[in-house]
């Protein structure tokens, strides 16, 4: 149980996987999952309900806790059903490119958190803000881009074609 556990953690973290590219790959490099602007929509709702649950390394649902990469593959198999790469370096590759003006609910939102391109990622709301399971200790919460720190990490969005 224990190098199960071990395992989950090290493959399912929000900045795991190999080291991202500088720049989004373009559409069509990456695998694009199918659906509507509404289960987008719908995926926002669904984030902004877990507001609130424990962030936890390598966690992927309500009950156990959730890091970035598993609250965003949790939301979307839930209200699109769309099965959703598991680190942040392989959602960064997923969908098209978004420009900043054109964000919609449910894009996704990238920023360097760590030093390391694309390792950090979060569900677009509108008006300007995200929900992302920040790091130990915090919980899923509502930020806004504007504020310095992440308009300073921005890396760039994707939208994910449903």
């Amino acid at each position: 149980m224990f190098i199960l556990s071990f395992l989950a953690i090290a493959v399912g973290g929000c900045a795991s996987g190999p080291p991202a590219p500088h720049k989004l790959p373009a559409a069509g490099d990456a695998a694009v999952v199918h659906s509507t602007a509404v289960e987008a929509s719908d995926a926002a709702i669904m984030a902004i309900s877990l507001v609130g649950t424990p962030y936890a390394a390598g966690g992927g649902s309500p009950e156990s806790g959730f890091d970035c990469s598993g609250l965003v593959a949790y939301v979307f198999a839930r209200a699109a059903q769309a099965r959703l790469p598991r680190n942040t370096f392989d959602l960064a590759r997923s969908g098209v490119v978004v420009a900043p003006g054109e964000l919609q609910a449910g894009d996704l939102v990238f920023y360097n958190t760590q030093r390391r391109p694309y390792s950090h990622v979060g569900i677009y709301l509108g008006q300007s803000r995200f929900v992302h399971a920040p790091s130990t200790g915090g919980a899923v919460r509502i930020e806004d881009m504007d504020v310095r720190y992440w308009a300073q990490r921005f890396d760039g969005a994707r939208r994910l074609s449903f």
